[in-house]
């Protein structure tokens, strides 16, 4: 597995991409995050927002979570057949018909792997990027069903959600998955794993397949390098949220009234 980790902020921010193997737009994403980390495309320099930001956090970012998947042509699985964002957690009731122990080495080696390694560094925020084949928008999904939810979570989502569509407008706020129930939250899904696990700002971001019908592109639709800058957009949102992270009390009332979080809905 393939993990780069660059900056010394002592904020740790993970962002992994391309569980799905078949959802390619999220490497690209991260091929635009990392060019903007790393001015790879500026002769190694970085903006001062960038350079900020290399103080206050260390960044983990992984490209490509299913590697094999990639190589054999899957779409959702990798080589042992699986959905790694159901590897998370112990699936089911010991004897149920359906149950099975995750992440392990034979079934998930990759969510093990990473797992582990998110365990020793502790995670402060972290995103976990797809693509989604029906709905024509970026966006994201939260950690609303997880027992942990509430105003500090709620707050710190609806904060950065309103700062990235500030800072890219190809991301939206009112439309995505339809949220979990209180308490109802699926252990095995990556994203609640995540947020449960290190009581943390945890979402999965979305893209379109087909067009994003936010700026609508008949021509080209949602394109590589429209998700690339969508990418390194991601940064703003991190850098307006990160004094907040770990912050006690009720913070959220030095946020803007739109940094209000806005439960979201599929209808559009």
């Amino acid at each position: 597995m393939e993990c780069i980790t660059v900056g010394r902020g002592t904020r740790q921010c993970w962002i992994i991409h391309r569980q799905h193997p078949g959802e390619t737009m999220a490497e690209f994403y991260a091929e635009g995050l990392l060019t903007r980390l790393l001015g790879l495309d500026t002769n190694g320099c970085i903006d001062g927002l960038t350079k900020h930001l290399m103080q206050k956090y260390t960044f983990h970012i992984v490209p490509n979570m299913c590697p094999d998947g990639s190589f054999r042509g899957h779409l959702r699985t990798n080589a042992q057949g699986q959905n790694l964002n159901r590897e998370w957690a112990n699936t089911g009731h010991e004897g149920e018909e359906h149950y099975y122990q995750a992440p392990t080495v034979k079934r998930s080696p990759e969510v093990h792997c990473v797992l582990q390694e998110m365990d020793k560094t502790g995670v402060d925020v972290f995103l976990d990027v797809h693509g989604d084949e029906e709905l024509p928008f970026n966006f994201l999904a939260g950690a609303e069903g997880c027992p942990n939810w509430g105003p500090r979570l709620e707050h710190l989502q609806g904060a950065f959600l309103a700062s990235y569509s500030r800072a890219n407008s190809d991301m939206q706020i009112p439309i995505a998955y339809e949220p979990e129930e209180p308490g109802e939250g699926r252990m095995n899904v990556c994203s609640n794993q995540i947020a449960c696990r290190f009581d943390c700002l945890a979402v999965t971001l979305e893209m379109p397949f087909k067009d994003c019908l936010s700026h609508s592109d008949p021509e080209f639709g949602w394109s590589p390098s429209r998700a690339k800058m969508l990418g390194a957009s991601v940064l703003d949102a991190l850098g307006y949220v990160h004094p907040y992270l770990r912050e006690e009390g009720e913070f959220w009332v030095n946020f803007k009234e739109e940094d209000k979080y806005v439960r979201p809905t599929e209808k559009y």
